[in-house]
């Protein structure tokens, strides 16, 4: 079972997700707290994922997710927006979120989503990814130093990485390429530590900033 515990200030929208999501049989919400409670009952449950608002009242979104990934073995956490023009997506992305849902996202995708998050891949919700895409790479500017970065990768790590910005498992990269899911957890790491980044969006939009996915290369 997949764990999950969600954060929002909003009832309504906390017990929604709740029951699409405990409808699928291998997940189940743990929790459904407001900003205030989060970090510690992310301590107390264990979740797998944790959905959380990225906008609250009580306490910050983006200091929520500061206090989680500084404990060990921290969940994996993926931000909730409206993304009514919300510029606090990019700034998640460079504080090690996993990605980001919207709100609306329909009830039947909102499951698969967090099976991706699960097995590691990428959730960029494909209605905002351009302008998340767009924002972070202007906040973070191409620099000389990116393609530098994706030089000092070998040709299948380039390959992998290719895959992952598509936000493919890692078990999915696998069968894509041909290889153990055990090569492609190596060549993930790899990846993350040549490319000096927190977490595989960041492996990902570091690839776009540095043109890697213009071309096509390795699809």
């Amino acid at each position: 079972m997949i764990r999950v515990l969600i954060v929002d200030d909003e009832a309504l929208i906390r017990s929604g997700i709740e029951l699409i999501l405990n409808a699928a049989p291998d997940i189940e919400v743990v929790g459904a707290v407001t900003g205030a409670r989060a970090v510690a009952e992310a301590e107390r449950l264990h979740p797998d994922i944790v959905l959380l608002d990225i906008r609250m009242p009580d306490v910050d979104g983006l200091t929520v997710l500061d206090r989680m990934l500084s404990k060990p073995s921290p969940p994996i956490v993926a931000m909730l927006t409206t993304f009514d023009n919300d510029e606090y997506v990019a700034a998640a992305l460079h504080r090690g979120a996993a990605g980001f849902l919207l709100k609306d996202t329909a009830p039947d995708h909102l499951a698969l989503q967090v099976r991706t998050l699960a097995a590691d891949g990428v959730v960029l919700s494909p209605k905002v990814t351009s302008t998340v895409v767009d924002g972070y790479l202007a906040s973070t500017r191409r620099q000389p130093a990116d393609t530098v970065l994706i030089d000092t990768l070998t040709d299948r790590e380039r390959a992998v990485l290719v895959h992952l910005a598509d936000g493919l498992s890692n078990a999915d990269i696998a069968a894509r390429l041909y290889l153990g899911v055990g090569t492609v957890k190596d060549h993930v790491s790899a990846i993350l530590a040549k490319l000096q980044v927190a977490n595989r969006v960041q492996a990902a939009l570091l690839a776009e900033r540095a043109g890697l996915l213009d071309t096509g290369e390795q699809r």
